[in-house]
């Protein structure tokens, strides 16, 4: 079985990251550990004109971003590997739009079962905000686990 765990370093990946911790896997099963970060929204362009200040904050602000994510990524595989230390786990930190990079990276990886975690917005929200993880269980082309906090009701979401 081969599962992607995409997540973000919130509370709700935490969730995730414990919900496959505690799953049954069978033997040979690979994760691959998946954090997206969007780069830093700056023109690059006007780095160049103003003599390259913009562009060492940008390629700083990017350094960050990245070290962050590692971290994120790190922090969860300790934790899988203390709970199943069986699992074949790789990582991988990318950069780009969460809803696209994880699809896209469960495909590379030829993925049986998606797992993230759920922000718990209601129907409006969803509709102004956009969901990650709706959007990645209605365009996947494996199962998707979407991780919730237990306990959580309707008044919650």
């Amino acid at each position: 079985m081969k599962i992607v765990l995409a997540i973000d370093g919130s509370d709700f990946s935490k969730i995730a990251i414990d919900e496959l911790a505690a799953m049954p896997l069978p033997s040979g099963t690979e994760v691959q550990i998946l954090s997206v970060f969007e780069s830093p929204v700056l023109a690059t362009s006007g780095a160049v004109s103003m003599g390259g200040g913009l562009g060492n904050y940008y390629e700083d602000a990017l350094s960050r971003a990245k070290k962050s994510t590692e971290e994120i990524v790190d922090r969860a595989v300790q934790v899988l590997k203390e709970k199943n230390p069986r699992l074949s786990i790789t990582t991988a930190v990318v950069t780009g739009w969460p809803k696209n990079a994880i699809l896209e990276e469960a495909e590379a990886f030829n993925a049986d079962l998606i797992v993230v975690g759920s922000q718990g917005h209601g129907a409006v929200s969803r509709f102004l905000l956009g969901s990650v993880s709706q959007s990645v269980a209605m365009h996947a082309h494996c199962s998707v686990m979407i991780a919730r906090k237990r306990g959580m009701n309707k008044k919650d979401q």
